[in-house]
């Protein structure tokens, strides 16, 4: 009974974002978006697809970076720019993980600012230019965003996420990543976003966080330890 109800989900879902793709497409090429002006149709179609990649892969950095700092320097591959990304991003005390995560959210903002405009539909309802000929009711539905929603929420962020949470190493070892990763620590550099470093050291001193490291120590340091107690235990079995 959960197989045959999860496999009903995963076809609705794939119905519900298949429709809405349909939708936001037929808006795209027959023009009849929130677009500016001057920008013709076949570029904004390039520019759905291309956003929504660079979206997606964010997302996927983010997942994918939080997964590597929690291994040991030898588990994370030995790939050129796996190397290169962690030595960048895990240099010195830390802070271009956060650093990263700022400018990332700058980067997928500005991305959506675009994306928000390509996937909303303008079609005034009345006078027979309804996407799909729909009623003039389904065609204001159309025009609130919603479908556009749905197809940037599955193709450019979950999809995404769920791949990466997968095959951490292997995004890691892709140039983009490192590539990116340089935009969005530039763009935190820029210090438009900086003052979520104070609120979030407000944030910390009232709650008194403290890093994980604290508690439990490096990937490194739990490894050492659990070398330690294995020598121990060999030990103990000559002694006895």
């Amino acid at each position: 009974v959960q197989a045959a109800f999860f496999w009903f989900r995963v076809v609705l879902s794939a119905a519900v974002l298949g429709f809405s793709l349909a939708v936001t497409l037929e808006g795209l090429f027959t023009g009849n978006t929130k677009m500016w002006e001057g920008v013709s149709n076949t570029v904004a179609v390039i520019l759905f697809f291309l956003l929504m990649s660079v979206v997606g892969l964010l997302e996927a950095m983010q997942i994918t970076f939080f997964a590597v700092a929690k291994l040991k320097k030898s588990e994370r591959g030995n790939a050129p720019f796996a190397m290169k990304t962690c030595e960048i991003l895990f240099r010195g005390d830390g802070h271009n993980l956060p650093g990263f995560m700022i400018g990332r959210q700058l980067c997928v903002v500005s991305c959506f600012f675009i994306i928000a405009r390509v996937t909303s539909l303008h079609v005034e309802p009345g006078f027979g230019n309804n996407i799909f000929g729909v009623s003039d009711s389904a065609q204001t539905f159309f025009n609130t965003g919603l479908l556009g929603t749905i197809v940037t929420t599955i193709l450019g962020s979950i999809t995404w996420q769920l791949v990466a949470s997968a095959f951490p190493l292997a995004f890691l070892s892709n140039p983009l990543v490192y590539f990116f990763l340089r935009i969005c620590l530039f763009l935190e550099a820029t210090g438009v976003a900086s003052g979520a470093w104070v609120l979030a050291a407000i944030h910390k001193h009232v709650a008194g966080f403290q890093r994980d490291e604290v508690y439990i120590g490096t990937a490194d340091e739990q490894e050492a330890d659990d070398s330690e107690d294995h020598e121990e235990e060999e030990l103990w079995l000559v002694v006895e």
